[in-house]
């Protein structure tokens, strides 16, 4: 970021856990409803109303700590987080303080342009907690009333904060996919952050680099509202700017100010101050009396642990060493999802040109999902079809260029690509045939065999195009290398 400090950087992520019902009474958690239509005397805190915890909640919380490597206590608690706000209310929230159900794990982060090292970021813990309703103000115009939606009130999240190991937006960044890809992996949580399933919050101050033996570190600040990956990659650019101006303007340290909250007002793109920070004392925990503590066993630990499906990470290793293909290739299949990683090895095997099956994939396969708005589990184009295609380029059946036109005829048809080549007069071309070919073009073009004789291999493309004229279903590639022999030879 700069020569003159180093930005630090933690992070905070709530994970909507992919639940039928809330964590604490049998509300449906599904998406979408009518506005408080999706509660009950549990959820709404009535008197007298008693929560019982959602064990699968408990479940998907455990996977997680488990793939991230975090330490699970035999023994855990619920806590009463005390706060006033109109979208909580109970007046508290049910979450976990100073007996979480896992902690001190970490994850590894990498990029595949090696713009950063490799790099291992620690987790100070993972804990379960209900979430609070939503509140809708009239900020367009500001003179409505604010409305309370309570159907997401005791949802079930997984908090996950991180160590301030990260020393750039662009490591927060792949910090935040790597786990986002971990969790949809586990099918944990969809994470989809339009519908809130996967909310982050920032913590980031600067230690500023100076001849001074003490170190001196900027207020810190937690950054909020922010929509997507990209939104906090732009938020903490944004902030470690303001915060070196300011401690150039003000001198304050760490030291001197408390820690606070500033909003990501993504239109203006900068941020704006909320509020100063509470401390742990200032919510008053204390322990649930409605709630059993959780105990877990190391037979439980051990069976989710050895039920894990292979993590993104190892995939890629996998996929890289297995299947020769570059790492940043790996990366991109990867990151489509465990449906992408099936269909590239599926292909890979069929055609056995792992190189190739990956280039498809890649360009055309992820053009056409993006262009047509799909998931990947709904493209058109079975492995089986897909490698006959591939199939007919590796025995010069047709060329790439006209492979891509039988491609897209395949999209909105169930015929196998030879039954389209077949329909298109795409055939073959056996060798007499081009043999013929090469003699008849180079002795039209005596000039540019002239110049391939003195070393220009540009020519050869012109001749390339006459012969598509005349026969489209040549190879451009063996058409060259006859060209160059016959031409070496006279």
């Amino acid at each position: 970021m700069s020569d003159n400090y180093d930005i630090i950087i933690g992070l905070e992520v709530h994970v909507q856990l992919a639940t039928k019902t809330k964590l604490f009474c049998r509300c449906s958690t599904k998406f979408g409803a009518s506005p408080n239509t999706q509660t009950c005397p549990v959820c709404l805190g009535m008197p007298g109303s008693l929560p019982v915890m959602n064990r699968e909640a408990f479940a998907l919380g455990l996977k997680t700590a488990c793939a991230l490597n975090l330490n699970v206590p035999r023994f855990t608690k619920w806590d009463r987080k005390n706060y006033y706000y109109p979208d909580l209310p109970k007046g508290y929230q049910i979450s976990q303080f100073d007996l979480p159900m896992s902690e001190d794990g970490y994850l590894w982060i990498s990029d595949p342009k090696e713009q950063f090292e490799a790099k291992k970021v620690g987790i100070i813990r993972a804990h379960l907690e209900e979430d609070a309703g939503k509140s809708m103000h009239d900020e367009a115009a500001g003179k409505a009333d604010t409305r309370i939606d309570l159907n997401r009130t005791g949802t079930p999240l997984l908090e996950i904060v991180s160590q301030p190991d990260m020393r750039s937006p662009l490591e927060a960044k792949a910090y935040l996919n790597e786990l986002k890809l971990i969790l949809t992996y586990l099918g944990v949580s969809d994470c989809n952050m339009q519908e809130g399933s996967l909310r982050v919050d920032a913590n980031v101050n600067l230690h500023i680099k100076s001849d001074d033996p003490h170190k001196i570190a900027t207020p810190i600040v937690e950054i909020k509202n922010m929509n997507s990956f990209r939104a906090v990659e732009r938020a903490l650019a944004y902030e470690a700017i303001r915060q070196y101006d300011e401690w150039q303007e003000t001198g304050k340290t760490i030291k001197d100010a408390p820690k606070t909250t500033r909003g990501w007002d993504d239109q203006a793109q900068v941020t704006r101050p909320q509020r100063e920070k509470e401390d742990s004392s200032d919510y008053r925990y204390f322990p649930d009396p409605d709630l059993a503590p959780v105990i877990t066993t190391e037979e439980e630990v051990e069976a989710v642990q050895q039920a894990l499906c292979e993590l993104p990470m190892a995939i890629r290793e996998r996929l890289h060493d297995g299947y020769g293909i570059p790492a940043y290739d790996a990366d991109v299949i990867v990151n489509q999802g465990i449906v992408a990683v099936t269909y590239f090895e599926d292909l890979a095997l069929k055609t056995g040109d792992a190189k190739m099956s990956s280039n498809w994939v890649q360009q055309d396969v992820l053009r056409v999902l993006k262009e047509r708005d799909l998931e990947f589990d709904q493209f058109p184009i079975t492995v089986e079809r897909l490698s006959g295609l591939l199939k007919a380029i590796m025995n010069k059946e047709i060329d790439t260029t006209r492979a891509k036109d039988v491609f897209t005829q395949m999209l909105d048809s169930e015929k196998d690509a030879p039954a389209i080549m077949q329909e298109m007069g795409i055939e073959k071309v056996d060798d007499s045939e081009l043999d013929n070919l090469v003699k008849e073009i180079l002795l039209a073009n005596p000039k540019a065999v002239e110049d391939l004789k003195n070393g220009v291999q540009k020519a050869v493309g012109a001749l390339i195009g006459q012969a598509k004229k005349k026969n489209p279903n040549i190879d451009p590639g063996t058409f060259r290398e006859k060209c160059l022999e016959l031409v070496k030879d006279m």
